[in-house]
Parts: C-alpha cells; sequence; structure tokens
C-alpha cells in the first residue's frame, strides 16, 4: 500500500465519524497529496472502497502516476451517477459531499452544486489541512534536501556579493545557484491572492518598504504589478541585507532567513538582530510536543517588549504581522501558525518555519529564520546553514 493510499484511509476513517458519504478533492495539492499526481481533474475519495481520479489532462500522465483508480472526466452530466455509484449510500439517500471550500472557487463550486443536485456539502478544508501537519518520514527527507541545497546556493553567492550590487541580481545569482542543485522553481502558498517567488532578498530601507504580502518585510519589487521582493535598490556599506529564500524539492519547501551586511551594521540594528537570535533560542527552549502554538507567540511578544523592541517586532505601524512562524510542507503558509488564537499543541512530525525579524522604516529589516521538525523528544533543526549575523 502506498503513502497515498495510507492517507486516504485516514481521511475515510474521518468521514465516517462525521457521515461523510465522500471528499471530492479539487485542490491540486491536495489532489497530489491523496494520490501522487498533480493533473487536471478531480479526485474523488469515497467514505468506503477505492478513490477515483477524473481527469481532464493528461490521462497518460494520471495513470502512470496516480495512486486511485483513473476516469477520463468526460461529461458533467455524468458526474453524479458516477460518484454516487462509488458511495455506500443507498440509492435514494442523499450525498454528503466534503470539499475545500477555503481554495474552491464560487463559480466552480455552483457547477459542482448543479451537476450533483440534492448533495448536501460539507467544508473539508480544515481536515486536509490538519491532516497535512503531520509530514511522513519521505516529507521530512524531502524538506531536508531542500534544507541542503539552500545552504549550498547561499554560501556559493556570498562570495560575489559586493558594494552597488543591484537586490535584482543578488536575487538572480540565489535563483540560479538554487535551480542548478535541484530547485523546483515554485514556493507555493494556499491563502487567496498570494504569490511567493523564491524569496524576499531586499537591502536597507527597500527591505522594510510594506507591501501587500503577510510578512515582517516587503521590498519593493520591480514593479507595482509584483510590489514584493528584489527591486532595483544597491547594497550599500554597512546596511542590512535581508535574504529570506526558499527551495522546493520534490514538491516540498522550506523557509531560511539569514542578515547579512558588508562591514558592519550600526548599533542598533546590532541589537534588534541580537534580540532576534534570543528570540529564537528562547523559543527553541521551548519547542516540543504539548506546547501550545499561540503560547510560543506570546512569549515571543513578552521578549520583544522587555526588549523595548515591541514597535518593530514582524513589521512596523499598521503593517506589524501577528505571527511568529508557520507551518510548511507542500505549501509555505501550512499548519500549525504560532499566532494568538491557533490552539495546536505541538506533535512530533510537524515542520514549523520560526522567523523572528524586527523592522525599521528608513533603515531596513535583520532577523533570522530557521525551519524545524518536532520529534518525540523535542526538535530537529532541518535548516543548516551558518548561525549568526553573515559579514561579507
Amino acid at each position: 500500500m502506498t503513502i497515498f493510499q495510507l492517507r486516504q484511509q485516514w481521511l475515510q476513517g474521518e468521514m465516517i465519524k462525521r457521515g461523510w458519504s465522500g471528499f471530492l478533492v479539487t485542490h491540486h495539492v491536495d489532489i497530489y497529496y491523496y494520490c501522487g499526481s498533480m493533473q487536471t481533474g478531480y479526485l474523488f475519495i469515497p467514505a468506503e472502497g477505492e478513490a477515483l481520479y477524473l481527469v481532464r489532462r493528461s490521462l497518460i500522465r494520471a495513470e502512470e502516476e496516480a495512486s486511485a483508480d483513473v476516469e477520463a472526466l468526460g461529461s458533467w452530466k455524468t458526474l453524479a451517477e458516477r460518484l454516487r455509484a462509488r458511495c455506500a449510500a443507498a440509492a435514494d439517500a442523499p450525498l454528503w459531499i466534503a470539499t475545500e471550500l477555503d481554495v474552491l472557487p464560487v463559480q466552480l463550486f455552483g457547477k459542482l452544486q448543479a451537476a450533483l443536485p440534492g448533495a448536501a456539502w460539507e467544508d473539508g478544508s480544515l481536515l486536509v489541512r490538519e491532516q497535512r501537519m503531520i509530514k511522513s518520514p519521505d516529507e521530512v527527507a524531502a524538506i531536508r534536501e531542500a534544507a541542503r541545497v539552500v545552504d549550498a546556493a547561499l554560501e556559493a553567492v556570498i562570495p560575489h556579493i559586493r558594494e552597488g550590487m543591484a537586490e535584482f541580481e543578488l536575487m538572480a545569482l540565489i535563483e540560479h545557484q538554487l535551480r542548478l542543485r535541484g530547485h523546483q522553481g515554485l514556493m507555493r502558498m494556499r491563502a487567496y491572492n498570494s504569490e511567493l517567488i523564491t524569496g524576499m532578498v531586499a537591502t536597507g530601507a527597500a527591505a522594510a518598504v510594506p507591501t501587500y504580502f503577510d510578512g515582517p518585510a516587503g521590498g519593493t519589487g520591480l514593479h507595482p504589478s509584483s510590489p514584493q521582493s528584489s527591486g532595483r535598490a544597491l547594497l550599500v556599506r554597512g546596511e542590512p541585507i535581508l535574504v529570506d529564500i526558499g527551495c522546493m524539492v520534490d514538491g516540498y519547501l522550506i523557509d531560511q532567513t539569514r542578515t547579512l551586511v558588508i562591514g558592519d551594521l550600526d548599533p542598533e540594528l546590532q541589537h534588534a538582530y541580537d534580540v532576534a537570535e534570543q528570540v529564537l533560542r528562547a523559543t527553541e527552549a521551548k519547542l516540543q510536543p504539548g506546547m501550545i502554538a499561540e503560547h510560543l507567540y506570546l512569549l515571543a511578544l513578552d521578549q520583544v517588549q522587555e526588549a523595548g523592541l515591541g514597535a518593530h517586532f514582524m513589521g512596523y505601524g499598521a503593517d506589524q504581522v501577528k505571527f511568529l512562524g508557520h507551518g510548511i510542507g507542500l505549501e509555505i503558509d501550512e499548519l500549525p501558525v504560532l499566532a494568538k488564537g491557533f490552539k495546536y499543541p505541538l506533535a512530533p512530525g510537524m515542520v514549523i518555519a520560526i522567523e523572528p525579524k524586527f523592522t525599521f522604516p528608513g533603515r531596513g529589516v535583520v532577523g533570522v529564520e530557521d525551519t524545524y521538525l518536532i520529534t518525540d523528544s523535542g526538535w530537529e533543526k532541518l535548516t543548516i546553514s551558518r548561525q549568526g549575523l553573515i559579514r561579507v
């Protein structure tokens, strides 16, 4: 039995508890998670029995890849009959179908409702996201390899960093080295209208320019149509260079931040960077199974307030973000989130990126980010790049 079929079985057990007839998986990342293929179509997992992957394109690829029965999607007029044939419910019993309403477009949902008249719909998105919190050894291995690639790429680029280099030039060098080592070139996000390129690489005041992206650093970007990350600002001696980069290997992501500087930081920014390191160490001390996710965020808030840096923590003013870290895996914004209101107890198999940072408008962003695996006895740091402020 494949890992994908085991995931289907777990989901089936949860559906039986809830009285659902089946789960119609529509989101391409979730389809991959449950069957090992990402072709255009829909995966139906009944509460009992074999999953059915209805594929528009490419049927040939799906047949080669998927841990499910594969059929051509064909006419929508036959959808209700085909899904009911997979369900154990009586022919006249109503179908209770779950799907991922957090990402399903309203227009497509309306089409599905019309194709399945009389079906009752449930939002199963949280169930899927909670299942995906716990990573298998193979998933962790892919994330660990992505961390190795990020470290090798960063070390290859550091000797080429120079004063007067443009941000986008530094980003291009990093992306080139990542791709040479196997980065798939994507950083997937689940949140609506959220996009992320390989990372946020910016210097000085440009790094502290706020933007729509839900993170502590924005960056100007090259154009208002893509208003984040690297722009045309030049690297200047003494200014912090924020290198917040990721990498995808075999579909899985790593997230890492290092602060670089040509020469030395001024004392105030150096102090803020030191506090970021202290917050990370204090968080590590509490990073163990059973710890409630929001408590780690609240402890960090207390720590930065005591240091007199609360106004700069994870952004500035109205653009501060309200989290310390986030789950990561197939997508960069997975559960659990280390933020107020997230009551999840940490559990073995969770992979979490923790990123204490401080934003100073007109001056820059400093901080650090590492990604951790929660283990039975504590944690393992998956990111392996050198620690501390990196002086070029």
